[in-house]
């Protein structure tokens, strides 16, 4: 498929996939900010509003995605507050455009991303990520990708060097970092179960309700991994700087899952593991206009001397804590 089809989503493209879910709607649509795959609120007939998410091509394959629809068709049906896709008129979830586009609908939730997390949210928020886990580990996923030191790291870093053009010197200095890291990982990742996460929850991804309840959102990047993953981007700082906030997740979580406590040392791994799965996300989608403007310093020596230096920075926080 040509990516400019991706690229250049008209209305009418747009409208046909709601359409194809068998709701009429009014023309009017509005795209919403989102980079990896194109998001749009429409107004139907009735004056409510319905979600359409378009995938990137050639990202996910449909056995994929189709794996996320019914995760998180199971987790509704225990009672757990995500936002699962809705039937198509054929009581399908996931459907093909004529331009080679996959597209789902969703319905459209109200609620404001949270500011801060007090310990109290961490708590009840650390139960839904246990049930969440525990839904995973028995819906049989077969076709979710695998975040570990391969995926995250030396397949990203390969990615990099092969398509980033960085300076020679820049670029040596920037895979040394990235493959003592990688070693660190691979090393650190042996002792972990993997198990079916959420993988991006960030506070981004969550939605607090207007009767206050929470609500789970984008399992985009579901993949197998540790459960602790589903911890760290919701912390305030790195795991020794807040305590008090790892301790409310840990509680909450433990009524449901059992959590090994030394899995706290994989925090910082991740999170370098995360950078250089950043920088790579960026890099292979460096011709997307969207990113052009959203990374408008991508590509310069300074931007991969910045790169480089959280990656050395992340090195000094893991031997500190070994």
């Amino acid at each position: 498929m040509n990516a400019q089809n991706f690229y250049s989503l008209t209305p009418e493209i747009v409208l046909s996939a709601v359409e194809m879910g068998g709701h009429r709607t009014t023309g009017l649509c509005y795209a919403l900010n989102s980079l990896e795959n194109r998001v749009y609120d429409v107004e139907l007939e009735d004056r409510s509003r319905v979600i359409v998410k378009f995938y990137r091509p050639g990202r996910w394959s449909r056995e994929t995605i189709l794996d996320e629809h019914h995760f998180l068709h199971a987790c509704v049906a225990h009672d757990i507050p995500v936002c699962a896709p809705m039937n198509f008129a054929d009581g399908t979830t996931l459907k093909e455009t004529d331009e080679g586009i996959f597209a789902a609908l969703f319905p459209r939730v109200g609620g404001r991303a949270p500011d801060e997390l007090f310990p109290d949210d961490l708590e009840q928020l650390g139960r839904y990520i246990a049930r969440i886990h525990r839904v995973g580990e028995v819906e049989g996923l077969k076709h979710r990708p695998t975040l570990s030191p391969a995926t995250y790291g030396t397949g990203c870093l390969n990615t990099i060097l092969s398509l980033a053009g960085m300076s020679p010197g820049v670029g040596a200095r920037y895979r040394d970092a990235a493959l003592q890291l990688i070693a660190i990982a691979e090393r650190m990742f042996a002792d972990h179960a993997m198990i079916p996460i959420h993988a991006d929850l960030h506070r981004g991804n969550l939605l607090r309700q207007s009767n206050g309840a929470w609500m789970v959102l984008d399992f985009d990047d579901m993949a197998f991994g540790p459960a602790v993953q589903d911890f760290w981007l919701l912390l305030p700082g790195r795991a020794q700087e807040c305590p008090q906030e790892l301790e409310a997740l840990t509680k909450g979580y433990e009524q449901f899952r059992d959590l090994d406590s030394g899995s706290y040392r994989l925090i910082e791994v991740l999170r370098g593991l995360r950078y250089i799965r950043y920088a790579a996300w960026i890099t292979e989608r460096r011709d997307d206009p969207a990113f052009a403007r959203a990374f408008p310093q991508y590509g310069t020596d300074s931007y991969w001397e910045m790169q480089m230096s959280d990656l050395y920075e992340q090195l000094r926080a893991i031997e500190i804590m070994d």
